[in-house]
């Protein structure tokens, strides 16, 4: 299944001959996306990404996560899938990644907002989150241009690199408006 969100970008279910174009980004981007996302300390080599990405592609189906590759003109950019998706309240969270090169082009504001409308009208849930560390404007940006509504902040929400606590801003959105 692919969602199209434009004639340049598009969805796709994350697949096994993703791990190296995904390792490749990660290690020529590390300082970069090191900054907020902790997993980039932790991939220090291809097999490292293929694992995670083994987990994904091959999860038993009660633990299956819609996890997207992120391709402008078939060129992987980046990760856009949900997280500790709960059925049974209805309710998941959106995570995701962009390269810097693809930044600030409005792609990950229009990814977020078509997997909002797969998540409801498809998937059948209620209400989505979206976390992002609060000093991470660029990420925060994204919800609230989507009309999120920020919740609060969970203090100490997340261990980045070097042992480094950082708060997170929790956002929401409902189904019904």
């Amino acid at each position: 299944m692919r969602i199209i969100i434009d004639r340049d970008i598009e969805l796709k279910p994350l697949e096994i001959f993703d791990a190296q174009d995904i390792f490749n980004i990660i290690d020529n981007e590390r300082d970069y996306l090191g900054e907020w996302l902790p997993f980039v300390q932790t991939t220090k080599e291809p097999a490292d990404t293929l694992k995670y990405v083994t987990s994904v592609v091959n999860a038993p189906e009660e633990c299956f996560e819609w996890i997207f590759a992120i391709r402008k003109m078939n060129r992987f950019i980046g990760l856009i899938g949900f997280k500790d998706t709960d059925y049974q309240n209805k309710k998941t969270e959106i995570g995701y990644w962009l390269s810097e090169k693809y930044q600030k082009q409005g792609i990950m504001t229009r990814c977020v907002k078509r997997l909002c409308t797969f998540a409801f009208d498809d998937l059948g849930m209620n209400r989505i989150e979206i976390k992002c560390a609060v000093k991470n404007l660029p990420s925060r940006r994204i919800p609230e241009r989507l009309g999120f509504r920020l919740e609060g902040i969970e203090r100490d929400g997340e261990l980045l690199a070097n042992d480094i606590f950082t708060d997170i801003a929790v956002y929401s959105k409902l189904k019904k408006k």
